[in-house]
């Protein structure tokens, strides 16, 4: 927003935005029917009772709410802070191709991400220890393989996929039910950090907008609608995270499910999914095959075994520490920890307590 006009047409968007009543949906309506923001207002009361509510035509014929903006075009004018509209030619392509783009999105971060091949990695917010474990493999090595990892920063798995996708350098994508102004939930507050400075944080909700129950089924169609493919992790049948799977399927997306013990209530989601047609995953080859990232997967495994060979001998096959393997091999610990994961998620490695490591095959 470095000009006069570029503040006033963010003015007119963010007014409209603002509009109690006045959806997505209807916003884009008035779009379709007069062009831009400004035409929008300057449309005579009847002509907008033809597309709206009279009560929402009354508010658009007052104007522009100006003064009410002020703090947003504030935010706006911070490094990193960005406001797309579906006017600007860097909207997102994907987001189009759904029944109900969002009219605006507020951002933060790396805005280049909105165009990476990307897929959803979902689940429980109240999920298990190897829920989240999973969650974090997976988003790890899908990220290595060049997909961006789109969740919603709840607690649980999206946490987890947002994690495995920062710790091995992958690109990660918070799509959150709140203005950008506001951490939901406070305790990931270091992880919207680490999001906002390597990633991207995005949200349709005005600055202010607090957590609502009514806003996160909402967010959700943009994390599927973003994304080629949503992976559910963890769920039981009353999750949110099978709204965004329900979203993604009807959006055209992929749907990928981890199945879990029968008798966990964790996995009756997934279970339900798998059912119902989503494709059952236990490695992250299959959702490769899937989405046809083949040229990706080859580029990146064959970089992958050209290191892991020697890896495999450095290891022999008793267990063996991370501190070991780094004397052995003369890696880091971080390239040990993102080989590590590869070769476990091949089922070549396998984790034991105390945070040894032993060669399986």
């Amino acid at each position: 927003m470095s000009s006069t006009a570029d503040n006033q047409e963010a003015a007119l968007w963010i007014s409209l935005s603002r509009i109690p009543g006045l959806g997505s949906q209807t916003l884009c309506q008035l779009l379709a029917a007069f062009g831009t923001p400004a035409s929008i207002y300057a449309a005579s009361l009847k002509r907008l009772h033809d597309i709206v509510s009279e009560k929402i035509a009354q508010h658009i014929s007052t104007g522009p709410d100006i003064e009410a903006c002020t703090s947003t075009l504030e935010w706006l004018q911070q490094p990193g802070n960005h406001l797309l509209t579906l006017a600007d030619s860097s909207y997102p392509q994907a987001l189009l191709e759904i029944p109900d783009p969002p009219a605006l999105l507020y951002a933060k971060g790396d805005l280049s991400l909105l165009h990476m091949p990307a897929i959803a990695v979902v689940g429980s917010r109240n999920a298990s220890p190897q829920g989240e474990k999973n969650a974090e493999e997976f988003s790890a090595s899908l990220s290595q393989h060049g997909l961006c990892i789109i969740s919603g920063m709840a607690l649980g798995i999206d946490g987890a996929a947002h994690r495995g996708a920062l710790r091995t350098g992958g690109k990660t994508i918070a799509v959150v039910g709140t203005g950008l102004d506001i951490v939901y939930p406070a305790r990931h507050r270091d992880l919207a950090h680490q999001i906002a400075q390597h990633g991207l944080i995005i949200s349709e909700f005005a600055l202010g907008t607090p957590s609502k129950p009514q806003n996160f089924p909402r967010r959700n169609r943009i994390i599927s609608g973003l994304s080629r493919g949503c992976l559910v992790v963890e769920a039981n049948v009353q999750s949110g995270s099978l709204i965004t799977a329900r979203l993604a399927a009807e959006q055209g997306r992929e749907v990928f499910a981890i199945p879990g013990s029968i008798h966990s209530p964790l996995s009756k989601g997934c279970h339900q999914l798998i059912k119902q047609g989503a494709k059952l995953v236990d490695h992250t080859k299959d959702i490769l095959e899937e989405l046809h990232v083949h040229s990706l997967t080859q580029f990146s495994s064959q970089a992958e075994r050209s290191e892991e060979s020697p890896l495999l001998e450095a290891m022999g096959y008793d267990p063996v520490s991370m501190d070991i393997l780094v004397e052995r091999s003369g890696l880091t610990s971080d390239r040990l920890s993102a080989m590590l994961l590869v070769l476990e998620l091949e089922n070549q490695v396998t984790s034991l307590p105390g945070g040894r490591f032993q060669r399986i095959a």
